[in-house]
């Protein structure tokens, strides 16, 4: 299968000069000149963020092997790249207007002049409802185009009735990481606003979390579910545990607006550290990386690894 063909033709439209969107390939948590950047967040006991911490308090292990810090700072400055994904299957369908009235105040409060932002939306078919811009307008026109699939019910052989026309969840994240995050520098983030619960994507788990990791990009699970469908919420713990960030349960009346904010004070509190590993081969192997804190009462909220992949 080409994988030109998992993008509905809108999403070619918005392309550049009708180009292929895939680009080329970039390394995970950036690798460059055998040197690693991670970004992270810190959080004490309650919960809470902690944004005040120096280099001297963390420490930085790779495959079991103290690493050598050699570059720290705090990164509300660097440039941000936000990719928003919205699940309009059947499923989903009584969210789908609270979810584009959060998202649009949320990047109204977040982007700068120098931050972009996409939104694609998923289902059967995936559409790129908005490329990669920076207008809060054309973000916002974008998300006042998007229209859930009413639902239509089919009866499995388990009890819960499932929506016939199929959700391609990890094919909107393999793509938005391979096509639209890969050659952006700074932070970037997907945004998934789902169920969980993936029907019909040509790509697995495996491969959306893998080419998340090439793409160094951090996933934030916005999970909201309703009783009398299916949902998954174990695929999008691994999809965003592993890449350093978290799910939030925004089921509950209010869930959406309180997570959009959630968001967008942990983007003001991040940390970013960098060091050349002592293991400096690039044979493509995934090397696990743990970054802690003096303090063993602070837990840090970072990606699990990346892959050594050649420059």
């Amino acid at each position: 299968m080409n994988t030109h063909d998992k993008f509905s033709r809108r999403a070619w439209i918005g392309g550049l000069a009708g180009a292929p969107l895939l680009l080329a390939q970039d390394p995970v948590i950036r690798v460059d000149v055998q040197l690693v950047n991670i970004t992270y967040t810190v959080r004490n006991k309650q919960g809470g963020l902690v944004g005040n911490l120096t280099k001297d308090d963390f420490t930085v292990v790779e495959d079991g092997k103290p690493q050598e810090i050699s570059r720290f700072q705090r990164d509300t400055d660097l440039p941000l790249t936000i990719g928003l994904l919205v699940d309009i299957s059947g499923s989903m369908y009584n969210v789908i207007e609270t979810g584009k009235r959060a998202a649009n105040e949320f990047f109204r409060k977040v982007l700068r002049e120098k931050d972009l932002a996409f939104v694609i939306s998923f289902g059967s078919e995936l559409d790129l409802v908005q490329d990669l811009t920076s207008s809060k307008s054309l973000l916002e026109r974008g998300l006042s185009d998007l229209r859930g699939q009413r639902p239509t019910r089919v009866m499995t052989q388990g009890p819960i009735p499932t929506t016939a026309r199929g959700t391609r969840m990890f094919d909107a994240v393999y793509l938005a990481a391979d096509e639209k995050l890969k050659t952006e520098a700074g932070r970037k983030l997907i945004v998934l606003l789902t169920d969980g619960a993936d029907q019909g994507s040509f790509y697995k788990p495996a491969d959306a979390l893998k080419q998340s990791h090439l793409s160094d990009a951090v996933i934030y699970s916005f999970f909201y579910y309703e009783p009398m469908y299916g949902s998954d919420e174990g695929a999008l713990k691994k999809l965003s545990g592993d890449t350093g960030g978290r799910v939030f349960d925004v089921t509950r009346r209010g869930g959406l607006d309180k997570a959009f904010e959630q968001l967008q004070e942990e983007m003001r509190s991040q940390y970013s550290i960098a060091y050349s590993p002592t293991n400096p081969k690039r044979d493509g192997g995934f090397r696990r990386v743990e970054v802690k804190t003096k303090d063993g009462s602070l837990k840090v909220q970072a990606r699990r690894g990346y892959y050594a992949t050649e420059a």
